[in-house]
């Protein structure tokens, strides 16, 4: 195991990430109170640089060039030469320590780049494609972290973080709405008689629109279901807080449905004392574990996964290996 993060200055840089989890996003802060403490500095660090380039890209003054400066940031954490800034510094020791692949953070920040160009979403295929990358990424380095790089393992990590992104989209319509963004699939608008244009020039709430989000948290829904199933395969102790946070989520698509899916007039919270509830939840284990399901990954994260899995014990070559990869990322690459 990995013990490069329990120095005295390693520590200094993961506690001083806290402060931007606090900040950045109290759902996530309250579930890594419950991971262990070498995972719960690691995965402070990572997601500090996240939230760190997330804000950045949602600053309205973003260009593109801020796309580009991200990139130099990761290319200078994996060249071992991080910039001045803390998240930065945590980021490169964290990326190094677990050999978390470069392509990992830079699909993140397509995703964000797709944000600034004002991407369309036609189907429920391009909403996943695109929470794969802002949400997906997080999902694999947190496996990753946890020393788990199996494919059915990767794979239920990157549907928790899918499932994630699928119920904040869901939650933030109206708040999307007015940032000029819609991630709401065109085709399922149509279907009900509305379209991205009438939701961006005025966002109102409607029963068809309540159809259009009820429908995403149901496929939302079905892959957290699936990818709770993953839990055990993850280190015992790093199962309450990662079960939390899933927790803290679904607790968000409860309050969507209890809101009567109107995501336009008011955003759903979940409050802190049904969060400390929940985090007592998740430190009961579960009478039984369900067995990992053995499905393969959403093909809109199959790259991701095959970046990231361990092939050690892959009975084929590594020439095999090799070309099978860089073949699949080809064909992405033109989708």
């Amino acid at each position: 195991m990995p013990n490069d993060l329990t120095t005295k200055s390693k520590l200094n840089h993961s506690q001083a990430c806290f402060s931007i989890i606090k900040n950045g996003s109290k759902s996530f802060h309250f579930a890594s109170l419950i991971l262990p403490r070498d995972m719960r500095m690691a995965a402070a660090s990572l997601y500090a640089f996240c939230r760190v380039s997330d804000d950045i890209i949602d600053d309205p003054r973003a260009t593109l060039s801020a796309v580009h400066r991200l990139k130099d940031r990761i290319d200078a954490a994996y060249a071992g030469r991080p910039n001045n800034h803390i998240a930065d510094r945590a980021f490169a020791e964290v990326v190094r320590v677990y050999n978390i692949p470069k392509s990992v953070p830079l699909s993140m920040i397509e995703g964000f780049e797709w944000d600034l160009n004002g991407k369309q979403y036609q189907n429920i295929g391009q909403v996943i494609d695109y929470s794969a990358r802002v949400a997906g990424t997080v999902g694999i380095m947190m496996s990753l972290v946890m020393q788990r790089r199996s494919q059915r393992t990767l794979a239920r990590a990157c549907d928790l973080g899918v499932a994630m992104q699928l119920i904040n989209i869901a939650r933030d319509v109206g708040e999307d709405a007015h940032n000029g963004r819609v991630y709401l699939p065109q085709t399922w608008l149509n279907e009900v008689g509305l379209d991205q244009a009438s939701l961006l020039e005025n966002p109102q709430f409607s029963p068809a629109l309540g159809q259009v989000i009820e429908r995403l948290l149901d496929t939302a829904d079905r892959i957290y279901q699936r990818a709770l199933t993953g839990m055990g395969d993850l280190p015992s102790g790093c199962r309450p807080g990662i079960r939390a946070a899933g927790m803290v989520y679904a607790g968000i698509g409860t309050q969507i449905r209890a809101n009567g899916f109107n995501s336009i007039d008011q955003r759903a919270y979940t409050s802190r004392s049904k969060k400390v509830s929940l985090l007592l939840q998740a430190l009961v284990p579960p009478i039984t574990q369900s067995t990992c399901d053995e499905s393969p990954a959403l093909k809109e994260v199959t790259y991701l996964v095959d970046a990231a899995v361990d092939h050690s014990h892959d009975p084929r070559g590594s020439i095999e290996r090799w070309v099978d990869l860089h073949t699949k990322l080809a064909l992405r690459d033109r989708s």
